[in-house]
């Protein structure tokens, strides 16, 4: 009996198997969703070092020759991840004998799954293939994505999450990010194919040294993935996208191959993942800056802020937190838990090959885009949230009252206005200042909205809002030299813009609430808080310890043994 129910279980893989490929070899061998073929000038390009991809920075990249072809393929909808696997294979060797006639372009294929699979789940399976990139917003926001289920029939499906490994094309630098640098990722990236995307992370302040923690990441860092799978509204998809660039030395042979190299370790046994973090003894637990001199560097900070002479109204001083545990980090264990604390916020991660994961559960948004529309948020001001809801209200009313906290929060909004303001036609701040609630934790926002003239004002937008003043300070300039001469740490990505860019939509959330995790050696824990006029050293340092909170409570506090 078992051995017939076996047979049976294999005949129908078999049969599934026979059905996805008699579905492949029957599409046409060019369904293009767009193609492009412009002008004929042409441009020489350094061939940059291939390891596994191409760099797609590399090269003089000013003006530089569009890519030939720019497409997504959607196969039937699968039952599992494991057909759905199965089905990118056949597609991919079937492509290896009909190779494109371009010198450069990018292909999606992509595959509905009947399920809806959590994006961290499949990420947590992959057994550590780098780079990889985790991307989860708000989870209310509604981000419609159109997915066709290869039948004709379109559906609209929340995207919830989305979890990659591998670069199809990497972008990264060691010199600031440039508009040079932004139009070399457009360059793979089309509004009629919307799920190319490149995943990354800008540094906070690209003229500071770069330490060895975050040297893999460079100034900034991006990936359009090579493999992907796309959390939606009750289905899932998984996707691989090849790309190819003759004139930065990375052919369609040596991109097929490379994907092929990757599908070979991804692993389609998606096993839930447990979203409580395994509790461990902190062994070491060191702050950088300690309380003394983070006493002395707000008391500092406000006496330039408190000169006529001087312009600083604002500045926003961080805290780096070495914690060392019993056991190994799991910087995915540790973003599942943050997720189920996630709500009205982002979750990222973000992990170059042979360097820690950059991972943060952020409330604060840089922008998002959707083709003309843009919008941004102003959030400053911080309390804990009551543990009633009498307490609760009580905490509200002191926050929207607190004058320290109004002028803090004020001067974020009003510069975000005014950048704003200078590549859209109106502003709409609605509301104007209200409590965002958190789990933990609560603070003053307001969401301002507009229309940009030219979509190459996305890059104005970027460059000209971070760092906006809740992470920098008012005015900006004086604000972060303070920075530079104050902080002892390198900031990194904490504090940047982390998040991706599409061919019509883009979103960018600000890094804060953030670790750097590396196994087996600990974490490196980011906090920051605004000084303004009336700050209190010690209650801007009880901040820190709040917004750090998330990551510490899943710890104990000290080794027994220690304190023996």
């Amino acid at each position: 009996m078992a051995t017939a129910t076996v047979a049976r279980h294999g005949l129908a893989h078999f049969m599934d198997l026979e059905l996805i490929k008699n579905s492949i070899a029957a599409q046409p061998v060019s369904r293009r969703q767009s193609l492009h073929l412009f002008n004929h000038r042409y441009y020489y390009h350094k061939p940059c070092p291939v390891v596994a991809s191409m760099n797609g920075c590399q090269g003089n990249s000013r003006d530089r020759v569009p890519i030939g072809s720019i497409e997504t393929r959607t196969f039937p909808a699968v039952q599992s991840p494991a057909l759905a696997t199965a089905t990118l294979n056949l597609a991919i060797s079937e492509l290896k004998a009909n190779p494109p006639l371009f010198s450069s372009g990018i292909l999606r294929l992509q595959v509905p799954i009947q399920e809806q699979i959590e994006a961290i789940d499949w990420l947590h399976c992959q057994h550590q293939i780098l780079p990889r990139c985790y991307f989860s917003g708000r989870r209310q926001s509604k981000d419609f994505t159109e997915v066709t289920n290869g039948n004709g029939y379109q559906n609209y499906n929340n995207l919830i999450s989305v979890a990659g490994v591998g670069s199809a094309v990497l972008f990264r630098n060691v010199h600031p990010f440039q508009y040079n640098d932004w139009k070399s990722i457009k360059r793979f990236l089309s509004a009629s194919c919307p799920l190319i995307r490149a995943y990354g992370a800008i540094r906070f302040d690209a003229r500071a040294n770069i330490s060895s923690e975050w040297e893999a990441f460079g100034s900034f860092y991006f990936i359009i993935p090579q493999v992907e799978l796309d959390e939606l509204d009750g289905c899932s998809m998984l996707a691989t996208t090849i790309a190819w660039d003759n004139a930065l030395s990375w052919t369609w042979e040596q991109a097929v191959d490379a994907v092929e190299a990757t599908m070979t370790q991804i692993s389609s046994n998606v096993k839930k993942l447990s979203k409580e973090v395994t509790r461990s003894f902190i062994i070491r637990n060191s702050h950088t800056p300690c309380k003394m001199h983070w006493d002395l560097a707000v008391e500092r900070a406000l006496q330039i802020i408190s000169r006529s002479s001087s312009p600083l109204i604002k500045v926003v001083l961080a805290r780096s937190s070495k914690i060392v545990i019993a056991n190994d980090i799991n910087p995915i264990s540790w973003l599942a838990y943050l997720q189920v604390k996630g709500e009205n916020a982002y979750q990222f991660c973000l992990q170059p090959p042979n360097a820690p994961a950059f991972i943060g559960n952020t409330p604060e948004q840089l922008y998002h885009r959707k083709f003309l529309g843009i919008s941004s948020e102003a959030i400053a001001g911080t309390r804990a949230r009551g543990g009633s809801m009498a307490l609760d209200l009580q905490i509200q009313l002191d926050l929207l009252s607190s004058p320290k906290d109004h002028l803090e929060f004020t001067i974020v909004r009003e510069n975000i206005r005014k950048k704003l303001e200078a590549v859209c036609d109106r502003i709409v701040v609605e509301p104007n200042k209200t409590i965002r609630k958190l789990p933990i934790l609560q603070h003053l926002y307001a969401r301002l909205a507009g229309e940009l003239r030219s979509e190459d004002d996305e890059f104005n937008i970027l460059s000209s809002l971070h760092p906006t003043p809740a992470v920098c300070g008012f005015p900006t300039e004086e604000a972060r030299l303070l920075i530079t001469e104050s902080e002892v740490f390198d900031r990194g990505m904490y504090a940047g813009p982390v998040g991706w860019f599409g061919g019509g939509e883009s979103e960018f959330a600000v890094g804060i609430r953030s670790a750097l995790v590396e196994k087996g050696l600990g974490a490196l824990i980011y906090a920051g808080t605004g000084i303004v006029k009336g700050s209190n050293p010690s209650l801007e340092w009880d901040e820190l310890e709040l917004k750090t909170s998330q990551f510490t409570k899943l710890l104990k506090l000290e080794d027994p043994s220690r304190q023996k």
